[in-house]
C-alpha cells in the first residue's frame, strides 16, 4: 500500500509539471479532434425580414430553428461566435432524463400529476435527440446507452425508495445493489446505484453540428460571428441589430443563456453562471476496461462532481470542479486527477491529453426557463446539468407555441424568472458546493468504516463457527 501511494504521488508530480507547462494554453477540446467536417456560416451584413429571429446558436436555438422551419415559417438564427462554441459543444455528452431540480422537490412544489407531465416532457426531449440522430444518420455522434447514478454511502434503502418514487412519476429506472455496481465498476468506495437504461451519452459537438445541418435543410438561415448588440422588442415587428446587419421578426427567441448579459442583462441576471471542467486522459490501455466494465455514463457525486465515461476506446473523460468563476485550469486539473486516483488507484499514472471548461446557466429553482415572457418575446435558458434533453424539449415546445399557438410550455409557469442574487448569489452557490463536497466526503468515510466494521464482525463470526 505504501509503495502504491508513493507511485501515485510520483505520478501526480509528473502530471502537475506537465499541466503547468501545457495548460496555460489548454488547446482544443477532445470533441474538436473528432469534429465532423462542416462549413462556416456567413456573417449577417444586411437587413432581413423573417417570422422568427433566434438569438443563440447552441442546442436550444438550433432545435427551435429547425422546428420552426419544419413548420413552414421563416427563421433566422444569430450566433455571436461559432455554432455550439459554448456549453452546447463542450459539455459531458450525457443525455439523461429529468431536470436539474430533484424529482422530490418538483413533486413537493407542483404536485404529483403536474410533475408527471414535466417528466414526460423531459423523456420526450431525450427521445427527440435519439430519433434525430437515427433519422439523420448523424456521423460521429456515436450514442452509447445507459447512465448509472452511483451512491458512495451504504444507505441502499434510500436508493430503493428513490427508484420507487421515480417510477411514480413515469421514469424507467432500476435499482442496482452494491454487488452489481462493484462488478461493473472496480471501486470499493461504491455502494448501490440507480440505473437509467434509456439514457445515453454521445459526442455533443457533432450532434449540434448535425442539428445545424438539419435546421438549414428545413429552411432556417444560420449566421455566425453575428452578435446581437441591440433589441427593440416593442410593437408587432421586433428589431434585432447586429454590428453589420439587422433582423425584423414577429417573434424573438432568446436562447443565448448566460451569453445574453450585454443584450438582456435582466434576463442574464436570473442565471447563475457555473463553470465546470472536463478532461480526457491519454490512452490508459486494458487497465481501464478491466476497472470500468460499464460502457454507459457514470455519475458518482452530487451536482457537478465526478461524471465520467470511456471515450476513444481506452481514454477516461472526467468532469467536475464547479466554479462560479473561470479558475486557473491547472489547479482544477490537480483536483480532477486526485478524484480519479481516489476512485481508481489501480490505473496508476494518469496523464491529461485534453482539458477544457464550459459555462452553463442555472436558475435558482434549477429548472429550465421556457416560454413567452412578453408578447412575441420567448426565452429558452437555464438548462444547467441536463441540457441535452431539455434543450430539445424546449425547442420543440417553443416552436409549437409560436407556430401552432400550443400552450404546453405553460407547464413551466410555476418556475418563473427569479433574480439569481448577483455576486452574493454566486458566492453562496460556491459555498454550498464546497460545503456539500466536504460533508459528502465525511459521510462516505463513515460508510466505508461501517462496512469495514461489518466485515470484521462477519470474519470473527465465521472464525468462531469454524472453531466449533
Amino acid at each position: 500500500m505504501t509503495g502504491q501511494m508513493h507511485r501515485n504521488r510520483f505520478y501526480h508530480a509528473r502530471a502537475r509539471r506537465e499541466i503547468w507547462r501545457r495548460m496555460s494554453d489548454p488547446g482544443p477540446t477532445w470533441y474538436e479532434t473528432g469534429r465532423v467536417p462542416t462549413r462556416e456560416r456567413p456573417r449577417l451584413t444586411y437587413p432581413i425580414d423573417v417570422d422568427v429571429c433566434i438569438v443563440g446558436g447552441g442546442l436550444a436555438g438550433l432545435t427551435t430553428a429547425r422546428e420552426v422551419a419544419r413548420r413552414g415559417w421563416s427563421v433566422a438564427l444569430l450566433e455571436a461566435r461559432r455554432l455550439a462554441s459554448a456549453a452546447s459543444g463542450r459539455n459531458t455528452g450525457f443525455v439523461i432524463p429529468g431536470f436539474g431540480a430533484d424529482a422530490d422537490a418538483i413533486v413537493e412544489r407542483i404536485g404529483l400529476d403536474h410533475a408527471k407531465q414535466l417528466w414526460a416532457l423531459s423523456e420526450r426531449g431525450l427521445a427527440y435527440v435519439r430519433q434525430t440522430i437515427e433519422e439523420r444518420g448523424m456521423p460521429g455522434v456515436d450514442p452509447v446507452p445507459g447512465w448509472l447514478s452511483v451512491s458512495k454511502t451504504d444507505e441502499g434503502t434510500i436508493n430503493r425508495a428513490k427508484v420507487e418514487r421515480l417510477r411514480w412519476i413515469g421514469a424507467e429506472v432500476e435499482f442496482w445493489p452494491k454487488e452489481r455496481v462493484r462488478a461493473e465498476l472496480g471501486n470499493p468506495r461504491y455502494f448501490s446505484a440507480v440505473h437509467y437504461p434509456r439514457a445515453f451519452h454521445l459526442h455533443p459537438l457533432n450532434y449540434a453540428l448535425g442539428l445545424a445541418a438539419a435546421a438549414e435543410e428545413a429552411g432556417a438561415l444560420l449566421f455566425e460571428d453575428s452578435e446581437a448588440v441591440a433589441i427593440d422588442a416593442t410593437g408587432l415587428r421586433k428589431r434585432i441589430d447586429t454590428r453589420e446587419g439587422r433582423v425584423r421578426a414577429s417573434h424573438v427567441v432568446l436562447a443565448g443563456n448566460v451569453g445574453l448579459g450585454a443584450l438582456m442583462p435582466r434576463l442574464a441576471a436570473t442565471l447563475l453562471p457555473l463553470t465546470t471542467y472536463v478532461l480526457v486522459t491519454e490512452p490508459l490501455g486494458p487497465a481501464l476496461r478491466r476497472l470500468v466494465r460499464y460502457r454507459g455514463a457514470v455519475s458518482d457525486g452530487e451536482r457537478a462532481d465526478s461524471h465520467y465515461r470511456i471515450v476513444g476506446g481506452d481514454r477516461l473523460q472526467w468532469a467536475g470542479g464547479l466554479r462560479v468563476w473561470q479558475a486557473d485550469p491547472r489547479g482544477v486539473a490537480r483536483l480532477l486527477l486526485r478524484d480519479i486516483a481516489r476512485n481508481f488507484p489501480a490505473l496508476g499514472e494518469v496523464r491529461i491529453a485534453h482539458l477544457w471548461h464550459g459555462t452553463l446557466g442555472r436558475s435558482v429553482h434549477r429548472m429550465p426557463q421556457i416560454g413567452e415572457v412578453e408578447p412575441g418575446v420567448w426565452v429558452a435558458s437555464g438548462f444547467g446539468g441536463h441540457g441535452l434533453n431539455t434543450t430539445a424539449m424546449a425547442g420543440e415546445l417553443i416552436a409549437r407555441g409560436i407556430v401552432e399557438r400550443d400552450e404546453t410550455w405553460r407547464l413551466f409557469a410555476p418556475y418563473e424568472l427569479v433574480w439569481a442574487g448577483g455576486l452574493v448569489g454566486r458566492a453562496a452557490a460556491q459555498a454550498v458546493y464546497w460545503g456539500s463536497r466536504l460533508a459528502g466526503r465525511a459521510m462516505q468515510r463513515l460508510a466505508r468504516e461501517r462496512e469495514a466494521a461489518r466485515e470484521r464482525r462477519s470474519a470473527r463470526w465465521r472464525a468462531r463457527k469454524a472453531a466449533e
